[in-house]
């Protein structure tokens, strides 16, 4: 859908951004230059919304559009709107998920500028990564005077496409006599550490704070290695320096956008950067904001580490589903993450909806444990029926949703969803949020962990690997026990394992790595074999793209 484009200068009066806090980078995409920080207050009284989902199926579910359309239509509503996104990363983009722009009437523009290299965020985010494991490798090639133990290296080298070869790597590091057997692999640069310290900096003193500290190996002696004892933080910064200025540009009804940051919701935190929040929040009555996959990954994510770091409180979430997706949680149809959309899913099934209903019913419970009024939107396509529709609100009231609401933003933008937004406004204005995390700071590593297995994913239980517990108990002993837990698994269930469909029950949460992010601030623990390095599907969203003769980009939604 065509869509007229402004002037970034336009889109920055809306918001009061002054001519020497832009740095635009083209006609339609600025930089928002840090210094805009002096003048905001650090503590916010706006509003500020979630947009999450139910779990994620192959058919999308529409929340980025939501979120887009949402902000949209609170300034339909005369209300001073902004939303904050995350970058897209070249491995969905060219793979299986697609872009990150929204999509129809509710988009981001320019998008193709957006979803390909953008400002170049995403390649200074790899190349300050591959630069510390280089100025590591180098410290052990000159002689190892740190008593670098190659084995304890736990930081990887980061790309930003996918790329299964190189999960894995062996080679023989030489120096002189000496040869280091080095196993290493590569991740995709959404799940490197320093994009996720980059989301959670709260400005550019905190980004080199959290650079310096960031973990990269052990020594013989069983002390941590940082990048600051490499001496590789001052060129990291150097590096991020322009990465860590939120990016502008505009929604497809010119409302203000702010993108800003890249990490996962499967494999890391899936949030927007804070320092963009905080520029939005300072700037707007509301802020729509959105968490990456369902509320299981994203949401918990945001909501435990971001808003724990940041110290705002969210008002209220925006819990997104479709017809076809809670078909798609039903055992009558189950669809795995490679199969397509079929007639099955299209045709009224009240019964398939039945059994797939659990699914937003634990996904409202989930959000409800962090006790903030919960939406529910009904991302709308042209093969629901109307006793499909009504069933949902039905339920959606009967799970403790406070509103639900159809949307058709896709097809008519901001008039498509100006139900959702009064409803939002008027819950917003008459009640204070309550707002709290799911557990204490003082709560051990093992504590968290299985508070959200049991009360997130629904698990009877959590089992560590040998290995899993050592290096747990280490980061305990080493003073890190007060860390928040970001749990990487699978965003097609649930729980860890994609085949478990609806809201699977009792079953055990099984914990095969865990790894420290003192950078970032948080203890990544794997669930199962999570890749943090994807793979390409049998037919790559990639092999669709095109550029015609007058530099016109095609395919890439």
């Amino acid at each position: 859908m065509k869509s007229t484009v402004k002037d970034i200068s336009l889109i920055a009066k809306k918001l009061k951004i002054r001519e020497n806090e832009l740095e635009k980078t083209g006609r339609f995409k600025a930089k928002v230059n840090l210094s805009i920080l002096e003048r905001l207050p650090k503590e916010h009284r706006n509003k500020y919304i979630l947009v999450s989902a139910i779990t994620p199926t192959p058919f999308g579910e529409g929340k980025t559009v939501t979120t887009i359309a949402l902000s949209m239509a609170l300034n339909k509503l005369n209300l001073r709107s902004a939303c904050t996104l995350r970058q897209s990363s070249l491995g969905p983009l060219f793979g299986a998920k697609g872009g990150a722009t929204g999509g129809g009437a509710s988009s981001v523009l320019p998008s193709e500028d957006i979803n390909l290299h953008f400002t170049g965020d995403m390649h200074a985010v790899a190349a300050a990564n591959n630069l510390l494991v280089s100025f590591l490798e180098n410290s052990i090639f000159h002689g190892n005077k740190l008593g670098i133990q190659p084995e304890s290296i736990t930081f990887k080298r980061c790309l930003d496409v996918s790329d299964r070869s190189l999960r894995h790597l062996e080679y023989i590091l030489k120096s002189g006599e000496k040869k280091y057997e080095m196993r290493t692999g590569f991740e995709i640069t959404a799940a490197s550490e320093v994009m996720s310290l980059l989301t959670l900096s709260w400005d550019f003193k905190d980004l080199r704070k959290r650079l310096r500290t960031i973990t990269v190996a052990r020594t013989d002696a069983a002390n941590l290695v940082k990048a600051g004892d490499l001496m590789a933080d001052g060129v990291m910064v150097a590096l991020l320096k322009d990465a860590i200025k939120p990016n502008l540009v505009q929604t497809s009804e010119h409302t203000p956008c702010f993108i800003h940051s890249g990490p996962f919701a499967n494999i890391s935190i899936g949030s927007s950067s804070i320092i963009s929040d905080r520029m939005a929040l300072g700037l707007s009555d509301y802020v729509v904001t959105e968490s990456g996959f369902g509320a299981d990954c994203g949401a918990e994510k945001f909501f435990d580490i971001k808003c724990r770091t940041s110290g705002f409180k969210p008002d209220a979430c925006v819990l997104v589903c479709s017809v076809r997706g809670l078909k798609a949680q039903s055992e009558k149809l189950p669809i795995t993450a490679s199969e397509k959309l079929d007639e099955s899913f299209t045709k009224e099934d009240l019964f398939a909806l039945e059994e797939g209903s659990v699914n937003l019913k634990k996904q409202i419970e989930n959000v409800l444990l962090f006790k903030i009024p919960v939406f529910v939107c009904i991302n709308s396509f042209s093969t629901d029926t109307k006793k499909e529709i009504d069933f949902i609100r039905k339920k959606a009231f009967e799970f403790g949703a406070c509103d639900c609401q159809v949307s058709t933003a896709f097809k008519d933008g901001s008039r498509g969803i100006l139900g959702l937004a009064k409803s939002v406004v008027k819950a917003t204005r008459t009640k204070t949020s309550a707002f709290r995390f799911l557990y204490e700071d003082e709560r051990s590593p093992y504590e968290k962990i299985e508070m959200i297995a049991r009360n997130i994913y629904g698990a009877k239980d959590v089992v560590y690997t040998p290995k899993a517990r050592r290096d747990l108990d280490f980061y305990i002993q080493k003073g890190f026990k007060e860390f928040p837990v970001c749990i990487a698994k699978t965003q097609f269930s649930l729980s860890h394992d994609e085949a478990l469909k609806g809201a699977p029950k009792n079953f055990d949460l099984p914990i095969k790595d865990v790894q420290l992010c003192s950078g970032a601030g948080f203890i990544l623990a794997h669930a199962s074999t999570m890749q943090t390095m994807p793979g390409l599907p049998l037919h790559p969203r990639g092999a669709n793209v095109d550029v015609d003769s007058f530099g016109a980009v095609s395919g890439l939604v």
